[in-house]
């Protein structure tokens, strides 16, 4: 079958972190990944910041790439990575900035080798700038970047984590995977290759175009205030709601065709003008809205409601998740056949293409797995490999 990245080669330096997950977009979508981990004994971390072992964590991150073990701290491992590099497309990393330089194959050095190479830099807070070599996770970047700080049911209650990684997965997967595709179809026109500089920071910052306070802001200069904006959780017309059976749904009703609807629902035709009451109007609705929805189990909502076009949604936990018969249609929950684990669940691609989708071709590799394979295709003997797995060159 044909894939939409047929033909383009991608060496992986990333990791276990966001810009992994980006690879493996690339490999889902048919591009030839090879990953780069360095053996163990040379770090006590992966390239990127990942484990030295990657056999059985997060299989989703490393299917669709063939794995090779370098030590990169050796002149004869630079060498090699140059040798790969010659004929590779595109380099993901997600070191702090400087250390692929003093490792000898940061962009400076590799764009040498190959002009037209693709060079995807991942970081916390980007290439320059005052805080590009401070070292970070998801929850500093979401921090740094304004979104932690609205996160919250009011002004006075401290700011609440989200239970997935923010900053990561929106920048460093999905526009880490945009800006190296605008960079191939800038390198159609010019013949040339480029750095794509991708701060998680900067992505976060993004993020607050989705805030209209924010937006606001810029403009009159209003600081947004913690859980109260339009989608802050305190207006009746956009909020989580208990139902009878302890569960939770969700109200979407920001148009007033659609809070009309919920109200003509409810039999409370009398909170049609208070959609976006002042308070204390609006906590008095939030009250009557919360016993209301206490009448009845979290199902039966859903279906009295999506029947009468209500935007409405069930508060799913994970299993309800990955057994919810639309996750399974779009296939973002399918099965793999693994060689050693046998058959895996992985979480799937959201994107979909009608002529060219996403396939899973290659199922997660262990460390190391493909070295011999690889160093044989670049014209290494067999002596040659096992020198350098004898000088701890490669694993």
């Amino acid at each position: 079958m044909t894939s939409a990245l047929s033909g383009i080669k991608v060496l992986d330096l990333a990791g276990i972190g966001p810009a992994s997950f980006a690879a493996m977009m690339l490999g889902d979508m048919g591009a030839d990944v090879l990953k780069i981990n360095m053996p163990p004994g040379a770090s006590d971390r992966g390239v990127g910041g990942g484990m030295t072992f990657v056999d059985g964590f997060d299989p989703g991150t490393i299917r669709n790439k063939k794995n090779i073990a370098i030590n990169l701290k050796t002149e004869a491992g630079q060498r090699l990575f140059h040798q790969l590099a010659e004929t590779t497309d595109i380099i993901i990393e997600a070191f702090r900035p400087g250390v692929m330089d003093r490792l000898g194959v940061g962009y400076e050095a590799i764009s040498k080798i190959n002009p037209k190479i693709i060079f995807c830099s991942v970081s916390g807070y980007g290439q320059d700038g005052p805080y590009r070599d401070l070292v970070g996770h998801d929850n500093n970047y979401a921090a740094m970047g304004g979104a932690l700080g609205l996160i919250g049911y009011s002004p006075d209650d401290p700011p609440v984590l989200v239970q997935t990684v923010l900053a990561d997965m929106t920048t460093g997967v999905l526009q880490s995977a945009v800006g190296i595709l605008l960079a191939i179809c800038a390198r159609e026109k010019t013949g040339r290759g480029q750095q794509v500089d991708i701060s998680l920071t900067d992505g976060v910052v993004f993020l607050l175009n989705g805030v209209p306070e924010a937006a606001e802001y810029l403009m009159s200069g209003v600081v947004p205030q913690r859980g109260q904006g339009i989608f802050g959780g305190n207006q009746p017309a956009y909020a989580v709601y208990q139902t009878g059976d302890d569960k939770y749904l969700t109200i979407g009703c920001l148009e007033p065709h659609f809070w009309l609807k919920l109200c003509q629902v409810l039999d409370r035709e009398d909170l049609i003008p208070h959609q976006y009451a002042e308070s204390p109007k609006k906590e008095e609705v939030l009250q009557e809205l919360k016993q209301i929805f206490r009448t009845r189990n979290r199902d039966e909502w859903f279906e009295l409601l999506s029947k009468a076009d209500v935007p409405v949604g069930k508060v799913l936990d994970t299993d309800e998740v990955f057994s919810d018969p639309n996750v399974l249609h779009r296939r973002m929950v399918f099965e793999v056949d693994h060689p050693r684990f046998g058959k895996m669940k992985q979480i799937g691609l959201p994107i979909k293409l009608s002529d060219t989708p996403w396939q899973v071709r290659i199922p997660a590799a262990s460390l190391g797995e493909h070295t011999d394979e690889v160093l044989s295709s670049l014209g290494y003997s067999r002596d040659d490999i096992d020198a350098l797995r004898q000088e701890r060159v490669i694993y």
